[in-house]
């Protein structure tokens, strides 16, 4: 079972809102969209789900078109991030309404809605309307819907955006049981890079409205085809800074060199960007290869037991995330340093080239 997209893009009048795109999804793990607001991920979704059709190419599932199929023939189910749930009817209600609009017997109605509520943890609430639910009830009910309906593709569009943040760890954790062999093509659209390498599977990074790189999550996260990928995927932002190869070194500034090694020592001399994720710089040594850049502090965060800081060097601004608390000053000197041998080689054109 598959969801093919060939060449499928979007546009609005003369705004474009999704460039041509061609994807092969599979029902084995999740199928993530990774990118932030506006970088086509809903609009995909719309496409997959049939709410609106593509400017350009076709759509197929298993093999067969389905780009001019009606979303009630598809059989899909669509999660969005906000709470989606009929106001007047019960919980027990809610879940059990695309059972009853498939026409199911009512002994099959109760035993799938009370398995799904079982799952979800919503048993002593069938009773209840949403409106006397807790925010992750409500979106744990409109889980449920989805779930419930055994549909052959199952859409969360940003599902967990709205909860707190514990809830929203506590779902994250659940989501991949929940779905385990269910037999259907998940595709998960998040903005957090974090959430789609805890959740796995395959990852389409996006950016303003292009599918940039798709693949297994930790190959496109640990090796990104070009630096739009590799800014796709991190957060904090990822560090880029202009380097030059230089024989057998790497010249970031002057007296900021060090040898150029695996990868790196292959590509020819020349100017180049180099990215590297801010855990690792770090404000303290912690071996001898990394290499000390003296920057000035402009920011500091503090996140759960990680410490966070933005400190200029030149024209450019670097971020440092390290585990514990330091005793960072704004607006001043600070030694930081490179654990260079993470760092990824990106040519003028975008494209990596170590």
């Amino acid at each position: 079972m598959n969801l093919e997209l060939r060449g499928v893009g979007k546009k609005v009048r003369a705004e474009t809102h999704l460039h041509e795109t061609s994807l092969t999804l599979a029902r084995e793990g999740f199928n993530v969209l990774l990118g932030e607001t506006g970088a086509g991920k809903t609009t995909l979704i719309k496409l997959m789900a049939g709410l609106e059709k593509p400017t350009t190419g076709r759509i197929f599932f298993d093999g067969r078109d389905v780009t001019d199929v009606t979303p009630q023939k598809r059989k899909v189910s669509l999660v969005h991030q906000f709470f989606i749930n009929y106001p007047n009817l019960s919980v027990f209600e809610n879940i059990a309404s695309p059972l009853r609009v498939a026409g199911a017997g009512k002994a099959e109605i109760e035993r799938r809605v009370g398995e799904t509520a079982d799952l979800l943890h919503l048993t002593p609430m069938l009773g209840r309307r949403p409106q006397e639910l807790s925010g992750g009830q409500q979106q744990r009910t409109a889980l449920a819907r989805a779930i419930v309906k055994d549909s052959a593709l199952v859409l969360l569009d940003e599902p967990l955006a709205n909860l707190d943040y514990k809830l929203r760890e506590e779902m994250r954790d659940q989501l991949p049981t929940l779905f385990a062999g269910r037999g259907a093509i998940v595709v998960y659209a998040t903005s957090e890079p974090s959430e789609a390498l805890m959740l796995g599977g395959h990852t389409a990074a996006m950016s303003e409205g292009r599918v940039t790189q798709f693949g297994p999550t930790q190959e496109c996260y640990r090796a990104p085809v070009d630096l739009t990928t590799a800014r796709v995927f991190s957060d904090p932002p990822i560090n880029a800074a202009p380097v030059e190869k230089r024989g057998a070194e790497i010249v970031l500034r002057d007296g900021v060199r060090w040898p150029a090694a695996g990868r790196a020592a292959a590509i020819p001399d020349g100017r180049y960007t180099l990215a590297l994720r801010p855990h690792f710089v770090t404000p303290r040594r912690s071996s001898e290869g990394q290499v000390p850049l003296p920057g000035v502090v402009q920011i500091t965060e503090l996140s759960g037991s990680e410490s966070v800081a933005h400190f200029a060097v030149g024209d450019t601004t670097w971020v440092a995330q390290s585990n514990g608390v330091h005793p960072y000053r704004i607006g001043q000197s600070h030694e930081f340093y490179l654990d260079v041998g993470h760092g990824l080689y990106f040519a003028p054109d975008g494209q990596r080239v170590a």
